[in-house]
């Protein structure tokens, strides 16, 4: 009897005619579509998942193009991910091996002395207490004997565009439970610091560790946000980039047109749980004394 009724259901279908039949599972399909479109939907697990740039191949072969004496004979492909236009920040996983990452720690380890501060007129070493408490050093690539900040180097040349020449040597750095830095601006203004011989024109950042729970960067002005006059730059608010070892950030301090960019207002939120190490360089618009 299930057989039979099987049958004559289809065969109620059949009557209709193919073409009408073919109409009718189109417009079924149309209307389940787009009503689903208007359900509610969780889509926290898409946002969260990381956008690359990828190469979709249409089955050609792209020859390098004749290069002038300072260009390279091959492609390069470094994957990114754009945090932001305002500020403008992207952020580049795996830029640097978990082993090239314990390197640069074990090196900065024996040199690191209490973080200090750049002063604006008017404040001191002891009114400035508590707005940068993490520990750090400085090196240059011409001091690691290993080669791997020379290699990290070059690779963050490459991505910004920005000669290594331009950039100051690495600060690395280390947050412990509790330890963080208030957000600020990475280039100087005239107005507050004096005049300067150079200015930062952008800041990247190398995670050197993966951090349990808090530690993250954060921007609280993004896109225009907390910029009525009442933000507490003590606050951890704003677009956050959770630091893993290995991964890069990339933001510009300065706008196209050379001034500072007010949206590049940063800092690091406090460490929850866990210690974070994170190797920063800053690139100016000239040439840096090594």
């Amino acid at each position: 009897m299930r057989g039979k009724a099987i049958r004559q259901s289809w065969s109620s279908k059949s009557k209709l005619g193919l073409p009408a039949f073919v109409f009718a599972c189109s417009v079924f399909f149309v209307a389940g579509f787009y009503g689903s479109s208007l359900l509610p939907q969780d889509v926290s697990g898409l946002r969260a998942r990381a956008r690359f740039l990828e190469s979709v191949s249409d089955g050609r072969d792209y020859a390098p193009l004749p290069r002038g004496e300072t260009g390279d004979d091959s492609f390069f492909s470094i994957p990114f991910q754009v945090l932001s236009w305002e500020p403008r920040a992207l952020y580049f996983p795996n830029f640097a091996t978990a082993e090239q990452c314990q390197s640069i720690t074990k090196m900065a380890k024996a040199g690191l002395k209490p973080s200090t501060l750049a002063l604006r007129k008017g404040e001191t070493a002891e009114n400035t207490k508590g707005i940068r408490t993490s520990s750090g050093m400085f090196i240059s690539a011409s001091e690691d004997k290993t080669g791997t900040l020379a290699i990290i180097e070059e690779t963050i040349a490459r991505v910004t565009m920005l000669p290594r020449e331009n950039g100051e040597a690495f600060n690395v750095l280390r947050y412990e439970i509790g330890q963080r830095y208030n957000s600020h601006y990475d280039a100087f203004s005239p107005i507050e610091y004096g005049p300067q011989k150079s200015q930062r024109v952008a800041s990247f950042l190398l995670y050197l560790s993966d951090v349990e729970e808090g530690g993250e960067t954060m921007f609280p002005y993004e896109n225009g946000m907390n910029m009525d006059g009442t933000y507490d730059f003590k606050k951890c608010v704003g677009l956050k980039v959770k630091p893993r070892q290995g991964d890069g950030l990339l933001f510009y301090s300065l706008l196209p047109n050379g001034t500072i960019d007010p949206t590049s207002l940063h800092g690091s939120c406090p460490v929850i749980k866990g210690e974070k190490w994170v190797a920063t360089k800053w690139i100016r618009d000239r040439v840096q004394d090594d």
